[in-house]
């Protein structure tokens, strides 16, 4: 049973050097062995190995992917609030969310990835032009979303990722329902409790918010330690040749 569970186990396909055939096949198989979430992060060009590889585009694979899965949540790990309109983004999400049957969530970032700025023509700026931007979205987003026909889940969850600690983290006090970061588990949890502070300072209940994280392959011992520190959703990348050794190890801790 899902009450039953521990914590989230997720995983994010790279959706890049690859066929769209062995991507297709990958998200399967993590369907296959009951991960809680699946994801795609939303860039142009590859992130590693060769510049020039194959990389495919975020929300069409999200969309495939609604019809192909069943696993509890799908979504961008995350849209750059920057790439589209914020009411184009939000009509995308909610054309996606009615294809999943209600299971989309609606990562959003401020974007950092340069040569998708510079090849797509957007201006890159500096950080707090991005984050700004960002900021100007989200209640666009969300009134966007309003309007739109509510998904069989009803309200489409928003998730936030970053860290700074001035913006950002009001940003997902104020706006989101999940929070996504990386790092240490130590800086985890300061962040966290910075993200409870202001979750205090605008009115909100801390645990309204649902802490996710990207983590690497983790011991049971680390597990324990990621759970102590707050963390409810356990994100793993899953990479091409996107083999499963690491994601079938969390899940039976998980159900274990």
């Amino acid at each position: 049973m899902a009450e039953s569970k521990r914590f989230k186990v997720g995983v994010t396909i790279h959706p890049q050097q690859c066929t769209i055939q062995e991507l297709r096949d990958a998200w399967r198989r993590a369907d296959g062995l009951g991960v809680d979430s699946i994801w795609f992060w939303d860039h142009f060009f590859p992130l590693y190995g060769n510049p020039n590889g194959n990389q495919f585009e975020c929300w069409s694979l999200l969309a495939a992917c609604a019809l192909d899965t069943r696993a509890p949540q799908i979504g961008p790990m995350v849209s750059c609030a920057g790439y589209r309109n914020p009411d184009l983004l939000a009509y995308v999400a909610g054309t996606v969310d009615q294809l999943s049957g209600g299971r989309l969530v609606l990562g959003l970032g401020a974007g950092w990835f340069e040569r998708d700025y510079e090849e797509f023509g957007y201006d890159f700026g500096e950080t707090r032009d991005r984050v700004r931007l960002l900021r100007e979205a989200l209640p666009r987003i969300k009134r966007r979303i309003g309007r739109l026909k509510p998904g069989p889940a009803g309200k489409m969850p928003i998730l936030i990722g970053g860290s700074g600690e001035k913006v950002m983290l009001r940003l997902v006090a104020e706006h989101a329902q999940m929070w996504n970061t990386l790092g240490s588990v130590h800086e985890f949890a300061r962040k966290s409790a910075i993200l409870d502070d202001w979750c205090g300072r605008v009115g909100r209940d801390p645990k309204e918010i649902e802490r996710t994280a990207n983590i690497p392959a983790l011991t049971g011992k680390e597990v324990e330690e990621w759970l102590g520190a707050g963390l409810q959703h356990f994100v793993l990348r899953m990479a091409h040749p996107f083999g499963t050794k690491d994601v079938e190890r969390m899940i039976k801790l998980r159900d274990s």
